[in-house]
């Protein structure tokens, strides 16, 4: 047990030393906290968590549960980068973005991050039934919703792989002890597995359709939801895909 756990914590090249700027250890880790585990959880959750265990779905609509845990952990993760980055930054003994594969994605990375917040401002109105007014950007699907629905979801998809390429080069410039490779590729593993089942038994609801339901009096109902693997039920037809016992 003792010799696993001396493997575990030594460097992943074997090396018999490891020294590391104190500021760009916490760099590493923060960077980890915030892009691999916080944003890939929030995606996580906006994907296949519309619909509650325990709601029923389409008695029982807008649910915000999704929507303030989304936020919460893209927030987080984003105000974490910065963080992050600014500790890479002053370690740095001459600071260049360009300086290396790993820094070069990094500030991608981060940019792409805070012009999700922007854009995330940026949305439009909400509109329908429960807003203030009728009318709105969402409720209406206009082009301005199209269009941030669209790049809100590839921005967000490309800033995950990008960061995920960049933790991986980071672990290796920074030659990481090998139990943080194992941890986060397990983490990474338990994410994937959970969003594929989750993709493959149809969990990944319209937003559209979560907040307002299925009737065809709503406008977005009439237009093709936005994003690849989205899925639009009838409420008989989600009734009979994910009876209770399956939530």
């Amino acid at each position: 047990m003792e010799a696993l756990l001396q493997y575990l914590l030594e460097p992943a090249s074997g090396a018999a030393s490891h020294t590391l700027d104190a500021r760009l250890a916490w760099h590493g880790r923060i960077m980890v906290l915030a892009w691999g585990v916080l944003i890939p959880l929030g995606i996580l959750v906006a994907r296949f968590l519309k619909v509650v265990p325990g709601q029923a779905w389409p008695q029982r609509l807008d649910n915000p549960s999704w929507w303030h845990g989304h936020r919460a952990t893209q927030y987080c993760g984003v105000a974490l980068s910065l963080i992050g980055a600014a500790l890479a930054w002053s370690a740095a003994s001459h600071p260049d973005p360009l300086r290396s594969p790993h820094s070069t994605l990094g500030w991608l990375v981060v940019f792409l991050g805070l012009s999700q917040v922007v854009a995330g401002v940026l949305r439009g109105s909400k509109g329908g039934p429960t807003g203030q007014t009728m009318r709105g950007d969402h409720y209406d699907m206009t082009p301005r919703r199209i269009r941030f629905e669209r790049l809100h979801k590839a921005a967000g998809y490309g800033a995950l792989l990008l960061a995920c390429a960049t933790l991986l080069l980071g672990l290796a410039a920074a030659d990481a002890p090998r139990w943080m490779w194992i941890a986060l590729t397990l983490w990474w593993l338990l994410i994937g597995t959970i969003a594929c089942r989750w993709q493959a038994q149809g969990r990944a609801l319209d937003t559209y359709q979560a907040i307002w339901g299925p009737g065809e009096e709503h406008p977005g109902n009439r237009q093709q939801p936005v994003g690849l693997g989205i899925r639009r039920y009838s409420a008989q037809s989600y009734q009979q895909r994910f009876p209770k016992s399956l939530w």
